[in-house]
This record gives structure tokens, sequence and C-alpha cells, in this order.
């Protein structure tokens, strides 16, 4: 039954090694998906955590621990500024994969990647010193113009490796 999974009729072959640059390339692409994944992750547990509710969004910390176990557990987290820190990343990686073709065109695949991942470097320094909520809001929108080109980027980078012994 192996069998069928493989075909026996030979086709093209190409002369396809794995070489650094063909690594190192697919290596640099696959963090345009990971920066994004692991920004999704992270965001859903750390808006969970008491300390840093009771820091940035203590009226959502109040709002949490006065709760009884008969009200509804739908909307706990009802604040518009706790909905505009979440979904403030989300809304540049939009923009950004939108406004990433063009700045490709301009300036090229390499300085657009690399200027992604500074974006997404300043955005998150500014998230990690965050004294305030104005500056988490702007670092998530760093970090999702950043996200946002890099993820628009990668795949074309990735696709161009794959198929260059076409």
């Amino acid at each position: 039954m192996a069998g069928a999974l493989i075909s026996s009729k030979g086709g093209k072959a190409y002369p396809g090694r794995l070489t650094q640059r063909v690594f190192f390339t697919c290596f640099v692409a696959a963090f345009g998906g990971l920066i994004f994944g692991y920004d999704l992750g992270i965001s859903g547990g750390v808006t969970s955590m008491d300390p840093f509710l009771k820091k940035f969004f203590p009226e959502v910390y109040e709002k949490e621990h006065d709760m009884k176990p008969s009200d509804n557990q739908y909307c706990k987290f009802d604040s518009q500024t706790l909905t505009l820190f979440t979904s403030s990343l989300y809304l540049a990686a939009l923009v950004a994969s939108l406004v990433a073709s063009v700045v490709t065109r301009a300036f090229g695949r390499r300085l657009t990647m690399l200027f992604g991942g500074l974006l997404f470097l300043f955005g998150a320094g500014l998230n990690f010193f965050a004294s305030h909520v104005w500056m988490l809001i702007v670092g998530r929108l760093l970090l999702g113009f950043g996200i946002g080109c890099a993820n628009q980027i990668s795949v074309v980078v990735c696709l161009g490796s794959y198929y260059s012994y076409l």
C-alpha cells in the first residue's frame, strides 16, 4: 500500500540541493509567521494576568475580582481600552500588509523586511519598558506594522527560493 503514495512514473528531476543560502532564506522567511503566532499566543495570556491588569487596566481588574460565581462570565473584560490594546496590532498588520507591496516595489524586499523587523524590535522594546497604557498601544501598533511587513514579504521570499529551479 505504500506504493500508492509514491509515483513510480518518474517526473522531471530538479537539481535542488539544500544549500546554506536556501536554508537561511527559508529560516528568515519562517520568522514572518513565527512573530505573528508568538504575539497571538502571548497577548492572550498576558491580558488575563492579574499583575498586568492591576498595572495597566485597574478597572478591569476590579470588575473581574468583584464578580460573583452567579454573574455572567461572558464579557467580564468589557473595556474599550483593553479592546484597543488587543486589536491595535491586528489593524496595524492589516494596513502594513496592504502598504508593504508598494514599499517593496520602491525599496526592495530586503530593506522592507529589515524595516519590518526593526519596527517589530522597537515595538517590543516599547512594550517592555511601558509604564502607561498609551505606550502599550503604540508598541502594539509598531509590532503590527512589523508583522504586516514581514508576513507580506516572507511569503514571496519563501516561494522565490522554492521555485528558483523552474
